[in-house]
């Protein structure tokens, strides 16, 4: 736990959350919450989220699951059973924000939707994240990240031009709507401090990946024609990209003229800089596939981390394709304090990564211990009983 004088950091200190979530989208947003100070209470059946039998399982304990259920506590019901069902309610009615990411309808049928909330707790902001949104031609499909991006259009410019489909390695479907339910919450939290009222909040991941997408919508509406799958490279900058060196790939993103001159001084390439071809940014983008070529040709002679020692100290963006073991080495990680200790509830001592946005200069004390399944029923509903 935090101390007081930290605990002074987080700004949503005293929101009551609670949680009824599985896997990812759900509960990435009500992390996101815990870790500005909300007290989180996530509702679990009695097997638990699935996300517990996710892979790395470390005695017992599955790490998938800790790394986004971190300062949350956990109460295990059958929300099936009306006594429950209760007790979910009297919890909700005790707390500001009620999350949940089942398909359309069921929370309903549960006794537990917007439509018994709204007429009991107006003040209350209920937030649910689904597929393709609480109504509409689509709103009863589920999905998962994988089919969202195929939907939403993720997949298709993802990946080589000639190659097969392949998806964003980071669930950035299940995140983003995360992100934006937390960012909506705090909104809406914020009209409830000013006097006003709660509200529904409906939280599409295909709408949201769309939203996600604004580079490539506005190419769309701008052209007529789909955006296409370019591998590393950028539709309108160029070198922006990863390139071949002797002994493996790394890149550079030189996004505007001046950059572009000091690649070309580097390069050793100095005719390329009359090449009408790659006069310009646009120009570059279009003939992108014979620049990498000339200047593969030159990286060719070196290590990709000779080039990246060359191109740093000049300004050039540059980096090298890192593993996330080299990622979080990186001494800007350290500087960030992104890596935390965590205890599991079995006491296996592991990492994480904190919240990765400091306030007034500090890094943002989060608890990092996850709960045990039902690791907090008891408690939780006693203090209901004693409230009631």
């Amino acid at each position: 736990m935090v101390s007081e004088s930290l605990q002074s950091l987080r700004p949503l200190a005293g929101v009551r959350v609670v949680e009824f979530c599985h896997v990812a989208a759900g509960p990435f947003c009500g992390m996101l919450l815990a870790d500005f100070g909300a007290e989180v209470v996530k509702v679990e059946p009695p097997d638990g989220d699935a996300m517990r039998q996710w892979p790395p399982i470390t005695d017992g304990f599955s790490e998938n699951f800790a790394s986004i259920n971190r300062g949350k506590r956990s109460v295990a019901l059958d929300l099936k059973d009306p006594a429950a069902r209760d007790a979910a309610r009297a919890l909700v009615l005790e707390a500001d924000v009620l999350i949940e990411n089942s398909r359309p309808g069921v929370m309903s049928r549960l006794g537990l939707g917007w439509d018994w909330f709204g007429a009991h707790k107006p003040s209350l902001v209920y937030c649910s994240i689904s597929a393709f949104g609480q109504d509409g031609p689509r709103g009863s499909e589920g999905g998962f990240d994988l089919t969202i991006q195929a939907a939403a259009g993720v997949m298709s410019v993802t990946g080589e031009p000639d190659g097969a489909p392949v998806k964003a390695g980071v669930p950035l479907v299940d995140f983003g709507a995360g992100l934006y339910a937390a960012f909506t919450i705090a909104s809406l939290l914020a009209r409830v401090r000013a006097g006003g009222a709660g509200g529904h909040v409906d939280v599409p991941m295909f709408a949201t990946t769309i939203a996600m997408s604004a580079l490539q919508t506005s190419e769309y509406f701008g052209t007529g024609r789909n955006p296409r799958k370019l591998g590393s490279a950028h539709p309108r900058n160029a070198p922006y990209q990863a390139f071949r060196a002797s002994d493996g790939y790394f890149a550079i993103a030189a996004g505007n003229n001046k950059l572009w001159t000091q690649v070309c001084e580097i390069a050793g390439t100095p005719e390329l800089l009359a090449d009408a071809r790659f006069t310009t940014p646009t120009q570059r983008a279009a003939h992108q596939d014979a620049l990498r070529e000339l200047l593969e040709a030159r990286f060719a002679h070196d290590t990709a981390a000779a080039w990246l020692g060359r191109f740093a100290p000049a300004g050039v963006p540059s980096a090298p394709i890192n593993g996330y073991a080299e990622a979080l080495a990186d001494p800007q990680a350290a500087h960030l304090g992104l890596v935390r200790p965590m205890t599991l509830p079995n006491g296996v001592e592991t990492r994480s990564v904190g919240c990765p946005v400091r306030l007034d200069g500090q890094v943002l004390p989060v608890d990092t211990r996850p709960p045990a399944l039902g690791e907090h029923t008891a408690a939780v509903l006693g203090a209901l009983g004693a409230k009631r």
